[in-house]
This record gives C-alpha cells, sequence and structure tokens, in this order.
C-alpha cells in the first residue's frame, strides 16, 4: 500500500478492527443495480419552487428497507415531497448513532442532448445511464443494497444507524433535510456523525495514480440579490442617478473582485498530502507561500482544492427595465456567492464596500460553511475502507465548493463528511458529470461501493 509520509492521518483506524465478514454476496451486487436503474426511472425532476415530487421515489425506497425488516416513516411538508427515515438498532446502546443520508430529487435533463433518455434507467456495456447516476441515486441505491444485505446475513452495525432520504436537496432544502431537522430532530436523536454525497469516488489525475477524495468541509452558500434604485426617466436625457448604471458598475466590481486566500485545515491538509505525492515537503500556510505558484506544480489535482482557497462571488442573473427609451427607477440583479469556513465575516464586509451606498443587497439563501476533523478514528476508518479494496489508491481530504444536505443536519450538531465510494477507470471524467449531459455511473464501480460502505459502516 502506498502511503504518504508525513501527510496528517487519523492513527484511530490502524487501531479500529475490521469488520468480520464480509456479507456483501450476489444478491446485493445485483441489487445494487437493479436500485440504481429503478430510482432514475422514477422521474423526480426538480425545477425550483416546489415543482418537484419525490413520493414515488419515496415509496420505493420505504419498500425496500421494510423488506429489511425496517419501519420506514415518511414525511411531508409539502403534499408529494416526501422524505424517508428508518433507523437500525445497533449492538451497542452507549455509542452516539450515525446517519447515512441521500436526496430523492435530480436536477432537469434535456432528452434532447443526450444519448439515451435520462430516466430509462438503462443499462448497457456494465454502465448505469441516466440522471441520477452520479448525483445521487447511485448512492441512495449503495445503501438499501448494504441494509438489505445485513438484513439477510444478521449484521447489526455497532452504532445505531440512521437512514434517511430526503427532498428538496436540489433547490433549498425547506422540504427535505431542513424540514426533518427543524420539525423531526428526534428522529435523528444520538446522531453526533453523518455520510452522504460528494466524496471517495476515484480522480486520476495522471497516469497511475489514484486519488479518493473523502470531502471533510463544504463552503457556505451565500446566495445575494442585489437591488439599485435611481431616478426614472426619459433615456434621451442626461440621468446621474441611473439605476441600471449603478447596478452594473456595482457587479462588475464583485465579479471582477480577487479575493484573498484563507485556508482552513481541511484544504491545508489536502494541499500538504496532494504535494507529499509528488515528493515536495511543504506548508501551505508560511508566510510567503506563493499558493497559486504551488497549486500549479500540483498539476491537475490542483481542481480538488483551487474553488476552496478563498471566498468567491459570481454574478449569475440580472433586470431591469421594461422599454428601451426609458430609464427605470430600479434594477435588481444576483451573486452566487460562498464563504470557506470561518470566511463570512469577511464576505459581508468586501460587499458593503463593492457594492457602494447607491446598491442594497442582501442574501436570498443562506447556508453555513462546514469542516470536520481529518485526524481521528471516524476519517481514518473511511479511509482505510477505501483503501482495503484499493491498495495503491490515496485517500485524501477535501472540502466541497457547493454543499449538501449535510448543512441542515449540522443544526443538530451532526458533523458531516462526503463519502459515496466509487472505483472508478482513467478516463472517466466523474466531475462533469455532475448535473451533465449522459449521465452515469459504471456497474464494477457500484458494487466496489457497496463493499466499502459496508466495511465502513460496521467498523464505525
Amino acid at each position: 500500500m502506498h502511503r504518504v509520509e508525513g501527510a496528517p492521518r487519523g492513527s484511530a483506524h490502524e487501531e479500529a478492527a475490521a469488520p468480520a465478514g464480509a456479507c456483501i454476496d450476489e444478491t446485493a451486487l445485483a441489487e445494487v443495480v437493479e436500485f440504481t436503474s429503478g430510482l432514475i426511472r422514477i422521474d423526480t425532476t426538480n425545477r425550483g419552487g416546489g415543482d418537484c415530487r419525490e413520493r414515488p421515489a419515496a415509496e420505493y425506497a420505504a419498500e425496500r428497507l421494510a423488506g429489511a425488516g425496517l419501519e420506514p416513516v415518511l414525511l411531508e411538508r409539502t403534499p408529494g415531497r416526501t422524505n424517508v427515515v428508518a433507523r437500525i438498532h445497533g449492538t451497542d446502546p452507549s455509542a452516539p448513532a450515525l446517519l447515512v443520508h441521500g436526496h430523492l430529487d435530480v436536477v432537469p435533463a434535456e432528452a434532447a442532448d443526450w444519448s439515451v433518455d435520462p430516466f430509462s434507467g438503462e443499462v448497457r456495456d456494465g454502465v448505469v445511464w441516466g440522471r441520477g447516476a452520479v448525483d445521487m441515486k447511485n448512492m441512495d441505491a449503495m445503501v438499501l443494497a448494504v441494509v438489505r444485505a445485513w438484513a439477510r446475513h444478521g449484521v447489526r452495525p455497532r452504532r445505531d444507524v440512521v437512514i434517511a432520504y430526503t427532498a428538496d436537496e436540489e433547490d433549498s432544502a425547506v422540504d427535505g433535510s431542513g424540514f426533518l431537522a427543524d420539525e423531526h430532530p428526534h428522529l435523528f436523536e444520538g446522531c453526533t456523525e453523518g455520510l452522504s454525497e460528494s466524496g471517495a469516488f476515484t480522480v486520476h489525475p495522471r497516469p497511475g495514480q489514484a486519488l479518493y477524495p473523502i470531502a471533510a468541509g463544504e463552503r457556505g452558500t451565500a446566495w445575494l440579490k442585489l437591488t439599485a434604485h435611481g431616478t426614472a426617466g426619459h433615456g434621451s436625457k442626461p440621468n446621474r442617478a441611473n439605476a441600471v448604471s449603478r447596478l452594473a458598475a456595482a457587479v462588475a466590481r464583485i465579479g471582477e473582485h480577487d479575493w484573498p486566500v484563507r485556508l482552513t485545515d481541511t484544504v491545508t491538509a489536502c494541499i500538504t498530502e496532494l504535494a507529499a505525492l509528488q515528493g515536495l515537503t511543504v506548508d501551505p500556510r508560511a508566510p510567503g507561500t506563493d499558493l497559486d505558484g504551488l497549486l500549479a506544480k500540483l498539476g491537475p489535482a490542483a481542481a480538488l482544492v483551487e474553488a476552496t482557497v478563498r471566498n468567491s462571488s459570481n454574478p449569475t442573473m440580472l433586470s431591469a427595465g421594461y422599454k428601451l427609451n426609458v430609464i427605470p427607477g430600479h434594477a435588481t440583479a444576483h451573486v452566487d456567492g460562498r464563504t470557506v469556513p470561518g470566511g463570512e465575516a469577511e464576505f459581508a464586509d468586501t460587499l458593503d464596500r463593492l457594492t457602494g451606498p447607491d446598491v442594497h443587497w442582501e442574501f436570498q439563501h443562506r447556508e453555513v460553511s462546514l469542516q470536520a476533523p481529518v485526524d481521528g478514528r471516524t476519517y481514518g476508518i473511511l479511509r482505510e475502507s477505501v483503501e482495503h479494496f484499493d491498495p495503491d489508491g490515496h485517500v485524501v481530504p477535501f472540502c466541497m465548493a457547493g454543499g449538501t444536505d449535510a448543512k441542515q443536519f449540522s443544526r443538530l450538531g451532526i458533523t458531516g463528511y462526503g463519502y459515496s465510494p466509487l472505483k472508478l477507470p482513467p478516463g472517466f471524467d466523474y466531475w462533469s458529470l455532475f448535473h451533465g449531459v449522459d449521465e452515469r455511473v459504471p456497474v464494477d464501480a457500484l458494487h466496489f461501493g457497496v463493499r466499502v460502505l459496508d466495511r465502513a459502516l460496521r467498523a464505525l
């Protein structure tokens, strides 16, 4: 097994006993493919603004959980926007519980752009195709397959494991994890840690190298609405209080702003480990470090960190006016802002300065940033479980540029990790398939995932 000397590692994973007896049988391997395909065939497109219906997928998952002897509960804030929660009782009642969660909704897909019907769930040439194959009905299916394998073999985890399938993750989460965390916290009693999407899948930055990034952080969400007010008037006359001009100037300043580097513990650990794999001993936080130069030395692997070393603010929408020769009295814009853990105050202060006195800004949607330990027992077990099935792989921590339902569950004191393991072949551009065209996942990757997930959940 290749190891990174001097890189931060969780020593506890060396001490944790491996689970006795693998229980992922041929039935589990067949079911993970069947369930991935079956969930894809249920169209749960979330177009935003409440336009989605997850209930059929929730019923599909609940039926299979019930088939494993569990008692799933279906919960709705809004009719049709259904969540599923079930608890597996562990062998050690004194141990804290573990949450494993996945969302049921998917982003829209334009069928004309795809090679297959995006809701066919077609299995072709060893690959499962369709919207949600990556984000994240694959992980939903892996959890179902593992739980049902446990039931067949009489396996119980050490800790209570709470399974949650959520609605509305691809929009505001108000009908999903936000609703569960705010209105049904008792269902997550005892949960201290959670596992979900966007981590432990293979990245091949160079020939012969396989990285498995485990998400141990998320940037915060700071979606903004900007409003400029001015004096309405005729387009042919001078106007020093033009709302469009004021807004355009503010948007330009925001879009061009060069945010300073702000390294978190997770990102620092990632950079350190990636550098060590190339024989470089670095301290990314050392005074005078040329971070951009350092990232350039990491090559394609830098993609794991380059979006999370600083805050960001990207203008995405503009709206003003109703007739060409009329200067409107107000204009609006929207900005997709993201904040690194600890960067929220700097973000707000900077927006005050960039917008200036003539443009008002407010949060349209705001969620916290997250950071999880990468030097303790949990991360160590997650790492070991991947390396057990791919001894030549290199597990590294990383921070997600975006966010997941872990933000809402953090309100309950649950520390989240992104962990949906997949072993992917070289050249398989997993990143591009998130919300992309021809979303798909190899069958072999799903098989790897259920084996890793089974080992990790039982060891935790």
